[in-house]
């Protein structure tokens, strides 16, 4: 492929720099031939820079020229991408371009994630060292690392690797919104030891199974009242507690951010008790059916058959102290923001339930004040605590939360109206990013954050708009030269 597929796109200078950002692999984790790439531009470009130990860097553009008294600003976005790909394509992450293809005024990949999610930030601030165009006071452009997977980046920064006193984040991916808050998350997990006995004579192998669930991100997707297929089946177990049955598996879920779509449990029953259980699954299924009309119409709960054989089984005494535990759990929305209507505050998801060695429970909380994230953690802990499980908490990651008066997004909105005649959307996402951290290492950073039309990220159909790129960079320097004339900000 040819450097003439962005031939014609405007901003140049952006799309230039992003087609050189498209060819040099940057999986997350995996970012040392990006960094590379980095740090040779910026050394052609003269333009000095730092890198600490876990690989993030920092750039100092100086001013232009009559602004050197100017607030510094930090223009901040993230060098590594969800590496994702169909099937069908043939492509390595690690060694192999992404290959970039037009469609109906979108920009897009062939078969792969585009790395549009931060491309377009990080090429927005490269653009912005060489473009004469651009009035600005000094710069520090800072590019993390890794933070598709754990915000390991943001996290390792040391105090005092960015001195600027503002801070443009461009990891959003709405076009004509501003960001100005997220949520900070903890992992929470249970841990139960197992606890084994023979399998029972004269009893029959059955699989409970509940699935057609629409699963979705647990911070994004957490208000829209969708089923949890780890608390349906416990509640399935529950509903067959009078009889005698005995599990030798619970499982559920796959990921730690995902509502769980699908959970499964062999259980051994009885010729007779499994005709009575039938008849209780059915109707408990027709009840969640009704209760989920409008968010999960697919969701079964089932129980058939297994025709193989397992020795051991978990003890009763064990299985009903899980169960009690699952259902006892906080899930779903625990509050809402004051500040911003809409906005989901405080949250927790039931994620995960895993049987090797031992089962483990894993949940997650969010929220964008950090004493009620302690509050819902402790919440769930306390759960595990009752009954009688060990309990993990992760080190987690700061909340981000809003400011209505903060003075970049006043700023911002002002230079947006002036450029398109309208009023911006404020918001705030139920969901890491990294301002959360960053904020929380430079007490008094004042941030905001904004990007162009980014669809399906994270997906091979991930695709942004070439249309509101165009807008984007346009804003962006519209807040930088506003911001350069703000002598005393």
């Amino acid at each position: 492929m040819e450097a003439k597929i962005i031939e014609g796109l405007k901003p140049k200078i952006l799309w230039q720099r992003f087609y050189e950002i498209s060819q040099v692999p940057r999986p997350s984790k995996k970012e040392g031939k990006i960094l590379e790439y980095l740090k040779k531009l910026l050394t052609q470009l003269n333009i000095s820079y730092e890198q600490d130990n876990a690989g993030n860097i920092v750039a100092f553009v100086p001013p232009s020229s009559g602004y050197e008294n100017s607030p510094k600003v930090v223009l901040q976005g993230h060098v590594d991408m969800v590496c994702e790909k169909n099937k069908s394509t043939n492509h390595d992450f690690e060694n192999d371009p992404i290959k970039l293809k037009l469609e109906n005024g979108w920009m897009r990949a062939e078969g792969t994630t585009l790395g549009s999610d931060n491309g377009i930030g990080i090429a927005a601030a490269l653009a912005v060292i060489t473009d004469k165009d651009v009035i600005h006071g000094p710069i520090e452009i800072l590019l993390t690392v890794d933070e598709e997977t754990g915000l390991t980046g943001a996290n390792s920064l040391q105090p005092g690797f960015i001195n600027g006193k503002i801070l443009i984040n461009m990891d959003s991916e709405e076009d004509g919104a501003f960001y100005v808050g997220c949520a900070g998350g903890v992992d929470t997990v249970g841990v139960f030891r197992l606890d084994y006995e023979d399998a029972p004579e004269g009893y029959e192998l059955y699989e409970l199974m509940v699935t057609g669930l629409r699963g979705g991100h647990s911070g994004l997707d957490i208000n829209q009242g969708r089923g949890n297929a780890i608390k349906i089946l416990a509640r399935a177990l529950k509903a067959i507690e009078k009889m005698n049955y005995k599990a030798a598996k619970i499982e559920g879920g796959s990921l730690r951010n995902a509502i769980p779509r699908e959970a499964e449990a062999i259980v051994y029953l009885t010729k007779e008790d499994y005709q009575k259980a039938v008849e209780i699954i059915k109707s408990l299924e027709a009840a969640i059916s009704n209760e989920l009309h409008f968010t999960d119409n697919g969701v079964t709960v089932k129980l058939n058959k297994v025709d193989s054989q397992i020795q051991k089984t978990i003890k009763r005494e064990l299985t009903d102290k899980i169960i009690n535990a699952l259902l006892a759990l906080p899930n779903g929305v625990v509050s809402m923001s004051q500040n911003i209507p809409g906005l989901v505050e405080t949250s927790t998801n039931l994620a995960t339930i895993k049987m090797n060695s031992e089962i483990r429970i894993g949940t997650s909380q969010r929220s964008s004040i950090e004493s009620s994230k302690r509050y819902i953690a402790q919440s769930v802990a306390a759960v595990f605590k009752l009954a009688g499980a060990k309990v993990e908490v992760g080190d987690g990651y700061p909340g981000w939360k809003p400011n209505l008066d903060s003075e970049i997004l006043s700023i911002s909105k002002n230079v947006f109206k002036s450029l398109f005649n309208k009023e911006p959307e404020i918001k705030a996402i139920h969901a890491g990013l990294e301002c959360g951290i960053l904020g929380d290492k430079n007490p008094g950073l004042d941030m905001v954050s904004f990007g162009p039309t980014i669809e399906s990220a994270h997906s091979p159909d991930e695709r942004v708009n070439i249309e509101t790129v165009e807008k984007f960079y346009e804003l962006l320097k519209g807040i930088l030269k506003n911001l350069a004339e703000e002598k005393y900000y």
